[in-house]
């Protein structure tokens, strides 16, 4: 098979390169490989069972046009402050500027016009004031909430419309090798159940998102492509009463709040915040259970949700922050029996692990029915959970009752970011035609910036078809 662009995943950042060439008229055959399923043929078994299948080959939360993006929460984040790293590789005003580009395109395929998170200054400012005494940064943040259910037919608008338009969707195919001579690449090898395929392209493009990270980590060291180690997150999903976030749910959505807790100073965050959120397990390749947290449009439980996420840094000489954190989830996943640990924070403070008993009489009862009440503290690095226990008692400052008894911290919560690629601003690695997008690339986190990666993607190689 011979194209002008192979895309490597179908989430955001592949979607939105081919959207976006499309857009501008381009006449380049374009095919996207994708080892999920269609939208229209991804399910979860969950929704009828109540309880992790662990479903094989792949997790249907996560694998499958769009990626996770159709079964998470549907946040766009409005704001280059948040979702990455990119600012730094081409500038924060060019970022900005296709933000609001890229949210139009979002709204053309159905996202509600509605934004969260303005006109409440008055409002932000006590917040803040709050934040700024707790020794926090307040990062407020406009977003727009697609939904669980609504991302999923947005996206799958979108998958029509590429279709109709000629690219070429071939799902069921995974990418096991690229094609490469001298440092040029020429496409990929990919395999289905039928067995190998080549697909010979002038441009390659590796988009594979968090679930594709350690394989993309593999592949840059066999053909030596310059990347270096970045940040994994390590941390707890928490989960409260919605009366406990109800001014910050109501002002802000997502409170984005930073800070770097004594005695470590590591970098700790608040991540995909859930106003009547649901906690959710997603599994990897490898059996690992991670835990998530989303919310449907119009079905709201009780609780909200939020990621506490601690930042790992590792050089020398020990370099691989993508096994560091797996094995981080594997010892928790082996005290849960293979499922998500769920802990009272006055547990972990009392030095106790939490009983099924205790959780049927809290007032925060679990959204993820299947977690097993346990001891989190026996399988997460001391450092990650003193950063997130002093963490939490910061934010109650913000958030009177955010460090109650009944607070639930679910682990592990990891976010492989960890395989940064190096690129110029146009995306070039080192081997020419071999561009990687989005979350595996190292510089973006969420679904906003990673599509704005593919725009920006699109119209560089939009530029180099009207050169010729």
């Amino acid at each position: 098979m011979k194209r002008d662009v192979v895309i490597v995943g179908a989430g955001p950042a592949g979607i939105f390169t081919a959207l976006e060439m499309l857009r501008k008229g381009t006449g380049q055959k374009i095919t996207i490989i994708e080892k999920g399923m269609s939208i229209e043929k991804r399910r979860c078994p969950k929704n009828i069972t109540h309880k992790c299948e662990n479903c094989k080959p792949y997790c249907h939360i996560t694998t499958g046009f769009s990626g996770a993006g159709a079964f998470s929460d549907g946040k766009l984040s409005l704001s280059s402050e948040v979702g990455g790293d990119l600012p730094l590789l081409i500038g924060d005003d060019i970022v900005q500027d296709t933000i609001d580009y890229t949210d139009k395109i979002y709204l053309e395929f159905g996202a509600d016009d509605k934004v969260e998170g303005i006109n409440c200054n008055e409002e932000v400012k006590q917040i803040r004031k709050r934040a700024i005494k707790a020794g926090l940064k307040l990062v407020d943040c406009p977003i727009r909430h697609l939904g669980t259910e609504k991302a999923q037919d947005l996206y799958l608008a979108i998958e029509h419309y590429l279709l109709d338009n000629g690219v070429e969707l071939m799902f069921g195919y995974e990418c096991s090798d690229l094609l490469l001579e001298a440092d040029v690449c020429k496409g990929i090898i990919a395999n289905d159940k039928h067995g190998d395929i080549t697909i010979e392209a002038k441009h390659t493009i590796i988009a594979t998102g968090r679930r594709g990270a350690d394989w993309l980590e593999k592949i840059c060291g066999e053909h030596s492509i310059a990347h270096q180690p970045g940040t994994v997150d390590i941390g707890v999903r928490v989960e409260v009463r919605n009366e406990v976030m109800e001014k910050v749910n109501e002002v802000l959505y997502e409170s984005k709040l930073i800070g770097y807790p004594r005695p470590f100073k590591n970098k700790v965050r608040t991540f995909c915040q859930n106003p009547g959120g649901f906690v959710s397990q997603e599994n990897y390749d490898n059996d690992l259970a991670v835990v998530n947290g989303h919310s449907f449009k119009d079905f709201k439980s009780d609780n909200t949700n939020v990621a506490i996420l601690c930042s790992h840094n590792f050089s020398s000489p020990f370099n691989q922050p993508i096994a560091y954190a797996q094995k981080v989830g594997e010892l928790t996943n082996m005290l849960g029996a293979g499922h998500i640990l769920v802990q009272r924070f006055g547990d972990i403070l009392d030095g106790k692990r939490t009983w099924p008993k205790e959780l049927a009489q809290s007032n925060v009862r679990p959204t993820l029915p299947d977690a097993v009440a346990g001891d989190i503290t026996a399988a997460l690095p001391y450092r990650s959970m003193v950063n997130i226990i002093n963490f939490i008692q910061a934010v109650d400052e913000v958030v009177p009752g955010f460090a109650s008894n009944e607070t639930l911290l679910y682990s592990p919560e990891l976010k492989f970011y960890s395989n940064r690629v190096k690129m110029d601003n146009k995306f070039n690695t080192n081997v020419k035609g071999l561009h990687c997008l989005g979350d595996s690339s190292g510089w973006t986190r969420g679904l906003m910036m990673a599509s704005v990666m593919g725009v920006l993607m699109g119209r560089t190689l939009i530029d180099e078809e009207n050169d010729k």
